[in-house]
């Protein structure tokens, strides 16, 4: 177990960062890549422990795929040449890696069994095991099917209207990835708008995604088949929003993230720093792949508190740890609310920011749904710990930017899940 020590920027953080791979992207792209028909080639891609879990599932099905200079070849098998795995399928600590893949095999011919780390097998698995029965899949698990292990016999299935009473990227696209093998058609109907990598990325591959207007439900049709293609992952936004807090919060800095995923999906960020009043400019906007992307010049400057909730959460979900680090310097009140999602990650992140912040000195308080942060407040550092959680442990290191004394965190290897070498290159922008 790794601990990290982070000391306070005795200068500004300053020049240009380059961001690691979009990770909901990055499993999409060899997940998609794999089920198609062809070869596909994917730049960009996150070489990060959750997104190698999706590679070593897929090879486990006999999926071809190659790792050279930076480029990954995935040699695809299509939706029905995967083979049955000789032994369990370990995702490690990748819910959309289990959750993706469950809605794939669940349409297939194969009896697979499927788990994960302790988070995994205490994450709820129901939100698509329900829905994937309701289309005729045979799997069971713990608490019916509830908890994993899950083990999923594929089997033949019909295309269902289904009305999500979450907005979540993954129940909808492990859905609509089990309706590529259903008869007739399969929709998703959710209670507001959630990432959409799935269909922007279904589409690039040749399958023909229907969406309304505000894009709440979308539908596709079965018998699709996917053809390979060349993918180009770009920077994470959730990687990005730390790098963003991080300048924000700390004295004469001035920060360039490049080439940033600037999926509308994924820019509640944005939203939420500007209403803070923060000094963002967005350069070099750009389309890659159907994904907009652009650049992100970020400067330091005085915040203050807002209120945070409503549709907006699912755009920013991943982002709540930085943000409740921004607030303890944001003047004012912040309140977060309608983020129960939060309880049920890689840990309860509610609970987990509002401890570990309180043990630096923060005036937070956890609520049902949410927190409440007090600001501005001088953080007196000491030790934490991210409890196994990247994004907790990337914020917990933000604290240790700006924090009397310096911040040791406990379990900081965590961060690699979403951004190998992290703290390398946070260092590397003190000046």
């Amino acid at each position: 177990m790794a601990s990290e020590k982070v000391n306070l920027a005795k200068t500004g953080l300053k020049g240009a960062v380059r961001m690691p791979g979009d990770k909901s992207i990055s499993h999409r792209s060899v997940l998609f890549a794999a089920i198609a028909e062809g070869n596909t080639t994917i730049q960009g891609f996150l070489k990060g422990a959750d997104c190698l879990s999706t590679i070593s599932c897929m090879r486990q099905m006999g999926v071809e795929i190659e790792e050279k200079d930076e480029v990954i070849t995935v040699h695809g098998r299509g939706l029905d040449g995967l083979k049955e795995p000789l032994e369990v399928l370990d995702v490690g600590n990748s819910g959309t890696t289990i959750r993706l893949l469950s809605g794939v095999l669940s349409g297939t011919s194969l009896y697979s069994v499927v788990t994960g780390d302790e988070s995994i097998a205490r994450r709820p698995m129901s939100r698509i095991t329900y829905p994937l029965k309701m289309m005729g899949a045979a799997i069971d698990g713990r608490d019916d099917g509830n908890l994993t292990p899950l083990a999923i016999r594929g089997r033949s299935l019909k295309g269902i209207d289904y009305i999500s009473p979450v907005a979540s990227a993954q129940v909808k696209s492990a859905i609509l990835l089990a309706g590529l093998n259903a008869k007739g058609k399969t929709s998703v109907t959710e209670p507001a708008v959630s990432r959409d990598h799935t269909e922007r990325m279904l589409t690039a591959f040749g399958v023909e995604v229907n969406r309304d207007e505000d894009g709440r439900r979308v539908e596709i049709y079965g018998g699709a088949k996917l053809t390979g293609t060349d993918v180009y992952v770009p920077g994470d936004i959730s990687s990005a929003a730390f790098f963003l807090a991080a300048a924000l919060i700390t004295p004469d800095s001035h920060l360039t993230l490049e080439n940033v995923g600037m999926n509308p999906t994924r820019t509640g960020i944005l939203d939420v720093l500007e209403q803070m009043g923060a000094h963002i400019q967005v350069k070099r906007e750009r389309m890659q792949n159907g994904e907009p992307v652009a650049d992100l010049e970020v400067t330091y400057g005085t915040l203050k508190g807002i209120q945070i909730g409503g549709d907006l959460i699912p755009r920013l979900i991943d982002e709540i740890p930085a943000i409740a680090v921004l607030a303890t310097q944001a003047s004012g009140t912040t309140v977060i609310k309608n983020a129960g999602e939060l309880k049920v990650k890689e840990t309860n992140r509610i609970d987990t920011m509002v401890s570990q912040l309180q043990q630096l000195g923060a005036k937070v308080k956890a609520t049902n749904d949410g927190m409440i942060i007090e600001g501005k407040t001088d953080l007196v550092g000491g030790t934490v710990s991210s409890f196994g959680d990247h994004r907790v442990g990337m914020s917990l290191a933000l604290c240790g930017l700006i924090a009397k004394n310096p911040v040791t965190i406990k379990e900081a290897e965590a961060v690699d899940v979403s951004f190998p070498g992290f703290f390398n290159v946070l260092n590397g922008c003190k000046n």
